[in-house]
């Protein structure tokens, strides 16, 4: 199945997404799954618009969704979702970092970056392991 990459990004007043391969498609929010979910609207309107024909090849046949956060982007979402001491828990990064990170008032070091996506995959494969 083919991938689209949706590529996420923060900036001092909004979120902005693309498709980092398929050509005309983006979209921007107050939030990231905002900014997502109006680049997914585009593909659509893309899509409608179109002709079939002349639609990008990614878009013939079946695809799914690959997301590529920044670090402010990713740590604004979830802490729209999981409480700071949470994730200061998965991450190991004390909560006032993380306040900083997701604001954009500091950058993480590569180490600190680690440590937030090592904690966040941990917490995927745990939730993907659990049968309810």
């Amino acid at each position: 199945m083919r991938k689209i990459i949706i590529s996420i990004g923060a900036s001092m007043d909004h979120f902005g997404a693309y498709a980092e391969n398929c050509e005309g498609v983006y979209g921007a929010g107050n939030t990231a799954k905002e900014a997502v979910d109006n680049a997914k609207e585009g593909l659509r309107l893309l899509k409608e618009s179109r002709p079939e024909d002349q639609w990008p090849d990614i878009l013939k046949g079946e695809y799914e969704f690959v997301y590529r956060y920044d670090i402010q982007s990713i740590l604004n979402y979830y802490l729209g979702i999981l409480k700071a001491p949470a994730l200061e828990r998965l991450t190991g990064v004390n909560q006032k970092q993380l306040h900083h990170y997701a604001s954009g008032l500091k950058m993480p070091r590569e180490q600190q970056k680690q440590k937030i996506i090592k904690g966040l995959h941990a917490l995927g494969r745990e939730l993907m392991a659990a049968e309810l």
